[in-house]
């Protein structure tokens, strides 16, 4: 019996395999097939150039160059939007840097710069010939071309300028005496002859006598006191020419003068000259509005005058301390310790107010006995300063001003200045800055050695600094800056305030 094979089933039989189903889909989704046709196309035609840029950079760089070569023709040398030659051959240069076109362009570049700028030279547009020199000599143009037309260039200037004319007034204000003040003087006209003419021998000759005068005033000056006079002549003489033979030691002679005046202002502040160290002081800062040090001791002489008007107002001069304060705030109006001395001296008004009942001589006597008994009991309890009123400085100031003489009083003084001192050691050896301040002010309120209390204070700023830079490296950036404030009322011209200052402003702005 041979085998059956069945039949092979027709295509629209229910068991045949969908071989329509692709038509079926197409059918289904040719709108969205349509668009993304559309879309390649559309994406095809906008990435063509860049695409033909990355695969064939050759053809950027050979349009480059051809904008080039027209920008080079038309003159249109360099342009800071791109479109100049110098710019486009270094565009092509940059895409394709084995190609020799670019850098033959730039050659061509910089000697069309060279024929601008002789061009321009010879029309007397000076600033365009400078400005196309300057493009010949970045693209490297030859030296000694550039350099020819450079000298043509400076020539002209010259001619155009009246060199000769200039030099005439240059002469005539020298001898006249006008070294310097105005554009017509002499230094400043012989400046403008070397720049156009730097070797010009009568120039470079004037500006060398005029400035050895400048000098030999500057010293005459010196010799005379008149150091502001003499900065100013030394401050004409180094801008005109800082290379004089003769500056140099002019210099060292200002400053020998200048560290002389520093000693005497020193000496007559120690001596309580103050008016006196106070002008000193005043002439060096005329001298250099900078001089820290000059700066410095007007503030101490500020602090001897409050000191001057605390005893005038224990006295119940009150008008005349006042008037002392004036001078004191005029040389030191930001110190703290002026502030301290006003407050005292108001608190002390009506204290001395009541000293009016104290008439006769056993009166007198009789409250100096009780007030050096009250000054006992308060340095027993160290009541240097405070409570106002009751402490012991305030009580000492009114014996004082009952009977200055008494030696009991004196002897209180001396006691008291001793224990401020031993007080304000003490605590800056326990690093209790707040109370050595307080001790600090005590002492300056009963010495009058203003060199001391000035080393005293700056150690005391020193160590507010070190505790605020303490605080700043563990972050601690407001307990840092109640520091930097201790430590600028208790010394304003302490060294390092600024410096800290800077790094604390740093830090806050920073975050921390």
């Amino acid at each position: 019996m041979g085998s059956h094979r069945p039949p092979a089933p027709h295509r629209d039989h229910p068991g045949c395999p969908r071989q329509a189903a692709p038509a079926a889909f197409v059918r289904r989704h040719w709108r969205w097939m349509t668009a993304g046709l559309g879309l390649l196309l559309l994406l095809l035609l906008v990435l063509r150039q860049p695409l033909a840029e990355l695969l064939w950079p050759q053809n950027s760089a050979q349009q480059a160059m051809a904008e080039a070569d027209a920008a080079l023709a038309r003159g249109h040398l360099s342009a800071a939007d791109g479109s100049g030659a110098r710019e486009l051959y270094e565009a092509a240069l940059a895409m394709d840097p084995d190609r020799p076109g670019p850098r033959a362009g730039l050659a061509r570049v910089a000697q069309a710069a060279l024929a601008v700028a002789q061009r321009e030279t010879d029309a007397g547009n000076f600033p365009a010939a400078h400005d196309a020199l300057r493009l010949a000599r970045e693209l490297a143009a030859p030296r000694a071309a550039a350099d020819a037309v450079a000298a043509r260039l400076r020539e002209r200037e010259i001619a155009a300028a009246g060199l000769e004319e200039m030099w005439t007034q240059a002469d005539r204000a020298y001898r006249e005496g006008r070294l310097h003040g105005d554009d017509e003087s002499a230094l400043p006209l012989y400046r403008r002859i070397l720049r156009l003419d730097p070797a010009h021998l009568g120039a470079l000759r004037g500006r060398d006598d005029a400035v050895a005068e400048l000098l030999q005033g500057a010293r005459s000056a010196l010799r005379g006191g008149d150091l502001a006079g003499a900065a100013a002549a030394i401050a004409v003489a180094r801008e005109f020419d800082p290379g004089h033979v003769d500056l140099p030691d002019t210099e060292a002679r200002m400053t020998e003068e200048r560290d002389a005046i520093l000693d005497l202002a020193r000496e007559e502040l120690e001596g309580g000259s103050l008016e006196h160290a106070a002008r000193l002081y005043g002439a060096l800062l005329a001298m250099d509005a900078g001089d820290g040090e000059a700066r410095e001791g007007l503030v101490l002489v500020g602090r001897a005058l409050a000191r001057r008007a605390e005893r005038l107002a224990a006295e119940h001069r009150f008008a005349e301390a006042e008037a002392t304060l004036g001078q004191a705030r005029g040389l030191a109006p930001d110190d703290p310790a002026l502030r301290a001395v006003e407050e005292r001296i108001e608190a002390s008004r009506p204290l001395h107010a009541r000293l009016g009942n104290v008439r006769s001589a056993a009166e007198r006597e009789q409250r100096v006995r009780e007030l050096i008994a009250a000054i006992a009991a308060a340095e027993e309890l160290g009541e240097l300063l405070e409570p106002p009123g009751s402490n012991a400085y305030d009580k000492l100031r009114i014996a004082q001003t009952i009977s200055p003489d008494d030696p009991d009083v004196r002897a209180a003084s001396a006691r008291l200045l001793e224990a401020a001192g031993d007080c304000f050691e003490r605590e800056l050896r326990r690093n209790s800055l707040g109370r050595a301040g307080a001790c600090l002010d005590a002492w300056a309120a009963l010495a009058t050695d203003e060199t001391l209390l000035a080393a005293a204070r700056r150690r005391l700023a020193q160590r507010w600094l070190a505790v605020g830079d303490e605080r700043l490296a563990a972050g601690e950036l407001d307990r840092a800056a109640a520091a930097l404030r201790s430590a600028r009322e208790t010394d304003p011209a302490a060294p390092g305030l600024a410096e800290f200052s800077e790094r604390l402003r740093t830090a806050f702005a920073s975050g921390g």
